[in-house]
């Protein structure tokens, strides 16, 4: 069996979120828990951190990785979704699990885990957790798939966990009320485990002051330490002062980061009490290499210039809040931006936020869940944004290219699968 097939037949046999959406969710953590046995219980082997939230836990876990990769730590990593390759959901110390380990999953376990008919992302985290476990990691970062409390990342028992923030995102399945929302998240505070909390409303700061209560888990909420003095964006990258942690540069440049960075250190805070070694220089050299040390990619990224090219995966109206914030500082003759959103997000929310002076590109990623461009260009219209439809990505930036001059924006998000096959194509050193 090749990696192209290993790959194909975890796509299609059995249900992946990230291509058809709510088919493919499923309640509860009984195969996990047959899978986590079958396989010897690997996620007892290593450390952990456990990361949740509705937007920035990509950001915060693979900053966090970086961090304690630079001290020195095996550290393995694992994300979703994955935006060109499989393989980029589970790393350990940045490098790519080895596509001999996927097919080696596929081949000798297929016939244990079929007749379980388990969920795409049920299979991939019992791939995680066992291959962190035979490379001898020393701790994992692990990002929350959806939600928390019924997610399958939920069987850890983490040093510290960590909720970023909350906002409306698969209401569907997790509530309609950020309280619900949050309930949702706060299922991965464990007892004694700390928790950070990155932001809170009035509703969901209640709902996480509950949860740990009830769990007698230390809580501290980052916005309240106000450790962020000041930051201010130099280039495409983020610089901070501090209270405690002095001056150091961001490598992610996006306004969204700095809420991001207070929660990190606040987790850096609590790591070091539990007896993690992390010196200040770790935190310069992981702040500011993240993505040459993770393969962190999609998070406000800048891949050309004259006219400047930017991609970035938020998607939801926590997420686009920021992106459109930034997009209106911009400093640029026209922007040109290429959306593309999938159906079962709040379309008409993030409509609203985006800048109306801009050109637009309607298109769609090539998942199922993609919505229609027309579709998106009628509700665009709505909402007093102007411009064409495309089929795909390709022609929609090849579109915006051809009437842009070097002195102009151009934007590329909506959806990280409109990002993703963005990036199948399109590369910094075509620039």
């Amino acid at each position: 069996m090749t990696y192209k097939e290993a790959t194909t037949y975890l796509f299609n046999s059995v249900p992946m979120f990230q291509n058809v959406g709510g088919t493919a969710y499923k309640e509860g953590l009984s195969n996990t828990l047959l899978l986590d046995e079958h396989f010897g219980h690997p996620h007892r082997k290593f450390k952990t951190i456990h990361v949740g939230g509705t937007n920035g836990k990509g950001s915060c876990s693979h900053t966090l990785a970086a961090i304690l990769q630079t001290a020195g730590y095996k550290v393995g990593l694992y994300t979703s979704p994955h935006l060109t390759d499989f393989r980029e959901r589970i790393r350990v110390n940045g490098q790519m699990i080895p596509e001999c380990e996927v097919v080696s999953f596929v081949e000798d376990e297929r016939s244990f885990f079929e007749p379980l008919h388990p969920s795409f992302f049920e299979l991939t985290t019992a791939l995680a957790f066992k291959y962190f476990a035979k490379a001898e990691v020393d701790v994992a970062v692990i990002e929350v798939g959806m939600g928390g409390r019924l997610d399958c990342t939920n069987i850890i028992t983490p040093d510290l966990s960590v909720i970023t923030n909350i906002s409306f995102d698969h209401v569907q399945f997790l509530g309609n009320t950020l309280a619900k929302i949050a309930g949702e998240k706060a299922g991965i505070i464990k007892p004694g485990v700390p928790v950070v909390i990155g932001e809170t409303t009035e509703e969901t700061k209640k709902v996480f002051k509950d949860k740990s209560l009830e769990m007698n888990a230390p809580i501290r909420f980052a916005e309240e330490e106000h450790e962020i003095i000041s930051s201010r964006p130099e280039g495409n990258t983020r610089v901070y002062e501090t209270l405690h942690y002095g001056s150091f540069i961001g490598e992610l440049g996006g306004l969204c980061q700095e809420k991001n960075t207070a929660t990190i250190l606040a987790a850096i805070d609590e790591l070091r009490k539990a007896g993690y070694i992390i010196a200040q220089e770790h935190i310069e050299l992981g702040f500011g290499h993240v993505c040459k040390l993770t393969g962190l990619r999609g998070r406000w990224q800048q891949l050309g210039t004259r006219p400047t090219v930017i991609c970035d995966t938020g998607h939801n109206t926590g997420g686009i809040s920021y992106i459109a914030e930034q997009l209106e500082c911009v400093q640029a003759d026209k922007l040109h931006i290429i959306i593309g959103m999938v159906n079962d997000k709040d379309i008409h929310s993030v409509l609203q936020q985006l800048p109306k002076c801009a050109i637009y590109y309607f298109t769609k990623a090539s998942v199922k869940r993609a919505l229609n461009e027309h579709t998106l260009q009628t509700l665009a219209q709505e909402a007093g944004l102007r411009g064409t439809s495309w089929p795909d990505v390709r022609s929609a930036f090849q579109a915006a290219r051809q009437s842009s001059t070097e002195k102009d924006l151009i934007f590329v998000g909506g959806s990280t699968f409109v990002v993703a096959d963005f990036l199948a194509f399109y590369h910094p050193e075509q620039v």
